[in-house]
């Protein structure tokens, strides 16, 4: 899905991106991970987690430094294997490599020796918004995080519609903010990550809503661009002590083969497969962990 909507943008609406530096940052993830994976241990090399990065990546990185897109991925995937607490992933991988970028570089779009975000470099087709949404809704009812997304969908689109009635504003205005296809890769890709989010739906949804504020914060108050990455990365370690406060089973992967001992070896293996969470629940009970 994201391999289509990168084609989409590249072909159809002039993405500000080439097949070299695409090709350059997918070969970067991809190897970043099969190093790290080996550095931890883990008994069999999978690439698709690394490609869900990557990909996004690409739909949202620009830098004009070779240098520094290849130093993005590194510290997206690195991130996985390195910021961890009790088994999980504290930031989204992408997230916490465009964020962390942007703050060592400064962040201004087009300068030299930077990293920044292009949130409106898809425009505000009615079309293709529609089509990340439902590329996006499968992806996450697929990953049963579809709670955290519809919560900050609609808590997100109740403060702009407020901020708008509050201002004297035409409804018209926030539905334009919303027309972006980087809002609906976030809402859809990113926030809806099931080895960052809280394992309660709770948990999930009052997180949800502290991202949404957190963003408006950041864009109205603030008058900062990507809210939603600031406000993303800054509510992260939240996460854990909602995991704590509210405690929920565990999401899990189901292993590939082969890699059964992985979690026995503490590994962070991401396989795409998906078991019901009841299941993790009762075989880590089973196992005597917690």
């Amino acid at each position: 899905m994201l391999a289509a909507l990168l084609a989409h943008g590249a072909f159809a609406l002039d993405f500000e991106i080439t097949a070299a530096r695409a090709a350059l940052l997918l070969a970067t993830v991809l190897a970043t991970q099969l190093v790290c994976g080996r550095l931890a241990g883990q008994p069999a090399y999978d690439p698709r987690s690394a490609l869900i990065s990557g990909l996004s990546l690409c739909l949202l990185l620009r830098t004009g430094s070779t240098a520094l897109a290849i130093a993005t991925a590194v510290i997206t995937i690195a991130s996985k294997f390195t910021i961890r607490r009790r088994g999980k992933h504290v930031f989204n991988p992408t997230n916490f490599g465009l964020v962390a970028m942007m703050l060592a570089t400064g962040g201004a779009p087009g300068r030299a020796g930077a990293v920044w975000v292009s949130p409106g470099q898809w425009g505000n087709l009615a079309f293709f918004a529609f089509l990340m949404a439902c590329l996006g809704g499968l992806v996450v009812n697929r990953a049963r995080r579809s709670d955290v997304t519809w919560a900050f969908l609609v808590s997100y689109l109740g403060i702009l519609i407020g901020r708008a009635l509050w201002l004297g504003q035409p409804l018209s205005i926030p539905i334009h903010q919303l027309q972006s296809g980087a809002f609906l890769l976030f809402a859809f890709f990113m926030i809806s990550d099931p080895r960052t989010t809280p394992d309660s739906r709770a948990g999930r949804i009052l997180w949800a809503l502290a991202v949404a504020a957190g963003a408006a914060a950041c864009q109205f108050l603030l008058y900062r661009p990507n809210g939603l990455l600031w406000s993303l990365a800054a509510l992260s370690p939240a996460v854990p002590i909602l995991d704590r406060l509210l405690p929920g089973p565990r999401y899990q992967w189901a292993p590939l083969a082969g890699t059964e001992g992985a979690r026995r070896k503490g590994a962070t293996d991401e396989t795409t497969v998906t078991r019901p969470a009841a299941v993790g629940a009762v075989g880590a009970v089973a196992a005597g962990r917690p």
